[in-house]
């Protein structure tokens, strides 16, 4: 029988974000994951060396999806904001993995290349957009970009005191407050 390695480390990729969204690093086991892959545990020491190892591949995936399913796009940020704010509600695993790397290893962690390539492409694009008097200069680019980005994935970062108060309110209503938010920073 044929082993495809490329299969397997896509299931061991796919399985460990499970886990890892769910109990973070430090409570995700390599039982599990592996049983989740129908691989075993010997094949994520082989393909990734360790279970650090394995969590930042899972990590970067995520990080890589998102990337890939929202490309950075300056042209209309509240549309942008729209897209992320989406992409976000169809993976909840993406916040959670990123709340549990912060939480586990703090800033000791390099900032992936993918992020960082991404958010300068963005910060380019909003600096021409400004520089083209077609979005408002009262934020600087970086600072524009990090309210969108917070904008655009804070509904599961409410408290749940605060949730309780908003209530449940649906995807669609959720969105245009992102959306609406985004297009107040920016207008002229």
């Amino acid at each position: 029988m044929t082993r495809d390695a490329d299969a397997t480390r896509r299931r061991l990729i796919a399985a460990a974000i499970e886990e890892f969204a769910e109990y973070g690093l430090a409570g995700g086991r390599v039982d599990r994951i592996a049983a989740a892959a129908q691989a075993n545990k010997a094949q994520i020491y082989h393909y990734f060396g360790s279970k650090d190892a394995l969590f930042d591949a899972a990590f970067e995936a995520v990080v890589t999806g998102i990337i890939a399913d929202v490309p950075p796009e300056a042209g209309d940020l509240a549309a942008y904001a729209g897209l992320l704010f989406d992409s976000y509600e169809r993976r909840p695993e993406v916040r959670r993995m990123a709340a549990w790397r912060r939480l586990e290893r703090g800033d000791s962690d390099p900032p992936l290349d993918a992020i960082v390539r991404s958010n300068q492409a963005t910060i380019r694009a909003i600096a021409a957009a400004q520089d083209a008097g077609r979005i408002s200069r009262r934020f600087a680019p970086v600072d524009l970009l990090a309210l969108i980005l917070v904008l655009a994935a804070m509904w599961p970062a409410l408290t749940h005191e605060l949730a309780a108060i908003i209530g449940p309110r649906p995807a669609a209503e959720r969105r245009r407050v992102v959306t609406d938010a985004v297009s107040a920073l920016i207008a002229i």
